[in-house]
């Protein structure tokens, strides 16, 4: 499986998919709004995160979402539960010919 590379800003935090996205998701809850965030789901099996970032959570607790301490970008987010086999990777921290032309899923997040 081919590795993808993406980085923060200042490449504090690293990141590797080891994953084919077929689409990305945009959420309009009150944080991704804010950050902007094109979000892959996946294992985190197959995400790799290098370097030291900063976790926030909102809402119900059930997120750390996690930005760099010096550039501030919003990298990816880790459930609360270490057993829910889920995370999220923003793909705006890749190269955008990797995401640019993948189809785009709404997701309501403002409405939970």
């Amino acid at each position: 499986m081919t590795e993808h590379h993406g980085s923060c800003h200042c490449g504090r935090i690293h990141l590797t998919l080891r994953d084919e996205p077929t689409e990305v998701s945009e959420c309009n809850c009150s944080i991704c709004r804010r950050t902007a965030g094109l979000w892959h789901y996946c294992s985190p099996d197959l995400i790799s995160v290098e370097g030291e970032g900063v976790a926030y959570q909102q809402g119900d607790c059930s997120l750390d979402t996690w930005h760099c301490p010096d550039c501030g970008c919003t990298t990816h987010w880790t459930a609360t539960d270490p057993t829910y086999a889920r995370m999220a990777i923003n793909l705006r921290m890749f190269e955008p010919d990797f995401w640019r032309d993948l189809p785009r899923k709404l997701v309501d997040g403002a409405s939970y």
